[in-house]
């Protein structure tokens, strides 16, 4: 099954690899985010931890950017997405936690839209029970019509989620 219902250790998870980058990316100013489904308790999910790396100062990206290539990182550009950066791990250096979770790693100013609209959906989600079960009933109908393949889902979500996204945070801006 795609959507797996929530796991408390996905926190565990999120923690034990911010300690990690934390440790990595030391004297920079920037902030670890658990962001996605992964980080609302109660809300099933794909068993990947999203996070967010944002700076402070606009001269650091090219050192965190450093950074998280020693420790076996890519950049992959930002995937259509302005403002923010991923990065996949490529396994050239090995870190047992970091090879062992699957994860996202995204990286973007504190400022950026993107790291913004991650926040404000995530926090909403985690604040009304009624979002959570509309957000996880309508990825678990989009992961039965694709017949749990991931890559369709991927597509897929992309398109159907964008409305709800939307709703939700017009909704968050109002509180």
């Amino acid at each position: 099954m795609l959507i797996k219902p929530h796991n408390p250790d996905w926190a565990d998870q999120f923690q034990s690899i911010k300690q990690i980058l934390e440790t990595s990316l030391t004297g920079i100013s920037m902030v670890i985010e658990h962001v996605g489904s992964t980080a609302v308790e109660g809300l099933g999910a794909k068993p990947i931890i999203d996070i967010d790396i944002t700076y402070e100062n606009k001269n650091d990206f090219e050192k965190i950017k450093t950074k998280l290539t020693e420790i076996g990182y890519s950049h992959q550009g930002n995937l259509g997405i302005t403002g923010r950066e991923a990065f996949k791990r490529d396994r050239v250096i090995i870190l047992e936690v970091l090879d062992d979770i699957d994860h996202h790693l995204y990286v973007s100013h504190q400022e950026a839209v993107e790291f913004k609209r991650h926040i404000i959906f995530r926090d909403f989600l985690r604040k009304n029970k009624w979002a959570r079960i509309e957000y996880e009933n309508l990825k678990m109908r989009i992961a039965d019509e694709t017949r749990q393949d991931r890559k369709k889902y991927a597509e897929l979500k992309e398109t159907r989620v964008r409305d709800f996204v939307e709703k939700i945070l017009k909704l968050a801006i109002k509180d």
